[in-house]
């Protein structure tokens, strides 16, 4: 008989961005901060987390080019928050409505 694969899931996230970052909120609720981790590349992000029963996988397309040196997360109470500076802020320009 084979052994029992662990089930894999997407975590649940939440992104949001201003002219200079973008936000990203994970939900890894039970996961111990030293079982996950996030890797950032241009205009990427993934997120790998395990507990006890299941792994947590999630790899998102940003949009637009990140400055992946200056990233941060931070993980608390079953959240993790992870802030990423843009290579270069969005400029919008206004245009007149006829």
């Amino acid at each position: 008989m084979s052994e029992r694969k662990r089930p894999v899931f997407t975590p649940g996230a939440c992104f949001d961005h201003d002219l200079e970052n973008y936000y990203v909120e994970v939900e890894l609720p039970g996961v111990d901060k030293g079982h996950i981790e996030v890797s950032v590349s241009e205009q990427s992000i993934c997120v790998v987390g395990s507990r006890e029963d299941v792994d947590l996988l999630g790899c998102w397309y940003l949009g637009h080019s990140v400055n992946e040196d200056k990233a941060k997360a931070k993980y608390e109470n079953g959240m993790l928050y992870v802030t990423i500076p843009l290579k270069k802020p969005l400029k919008g320009k206004k245009i007149p409505i006829e």
